[in-house]
């Protein structure tokens, strides 16, 4: 007998409910059907039954789930082959500079500022965490969010607080970035280039 027949007919018989002529066959030899329960009682429990049933059977097969660390690597990731495609950021950082010139360093940057700039015009929306100009007198409010303003120097008694804006953050509104492809070795942020025939 399938296991999900036999399980079927155990809870029917536990719940005293009629089993079917096919079942009653491989009861033990000398052991009697239960008798059916009235009519009322039998349709409610027969329907619970049958959703139970009906949900084992038709549960889906179980996806694996992509963790959150994974999820935020691999969009990291995205983001920087982005910054290295279009800005090559990855090879200005790599690069030791002690042997150039500020002036090369400076043409150089230029280019690397330019199609990283770009990237972030397309893909990511950015507002100031903190309106204003650095330099402002700002009073930071009592219950702020540390992860959104960070005090620089001591903090004494209970916000508000009034200080020297230095720097007004920068918070992302709306992130754009492309669908990841399956398949492809997220790791590899700018492939090899190998010119043929030269």
């Amino acid at each position: 007998m399938h296991p999900l027949l036999a399980f079927i007919y155990f809870w029917r018989m536990l719940l005293g409910m009629k089993l079917p002529a096919d079942a009653v066959q491989f009861l033990p030899e000398g052991t009697t059907p239960p008798k059916q329960l009235p009519q009322e009682s039998e349709k409610p429990t027969e329907k619970v039954v049958e959703r139970v049933v009906e949900k084992i059977v038709e549960r889906p097969a179980r996806v694996d789930k992509v963790s959150t660390a994974t999820h935020h690597k691999d969009g990291a990731l995205a983001l920087l082959a982005l910054l290295q495609r279009e800005g090559r950021l990855v090879d200005f950082l790599r690069e030791p500079l002690d042997g150039f010139s500020d002036g090369d360093i400076g043409a150089a940057a230029r280019d690397v500022h330019r199609g990283c700039r770009k990237v972030l015009e397309q893909h990511l929306s950015l507002e100031p965490v903190m309106p204003g100009a650095e330099e402002a007198k700002v009073s930071v409010p009592k219950g702020f969010d540390p992860a959104e303003i960070r005090l620089i120097g001591e903090a004494k008694g209970e916000p508000p607080f009034r200080g020297t804006l230095r720097h007004h953050g920068w918070r992302v509104v709306d992130a754009k970035l492309p669908t990841l492809a399956d398949g492809i070795d997220r790791n590899v942020i700018a492939p090899a280039e190998v010119e043929l025939g030269a």
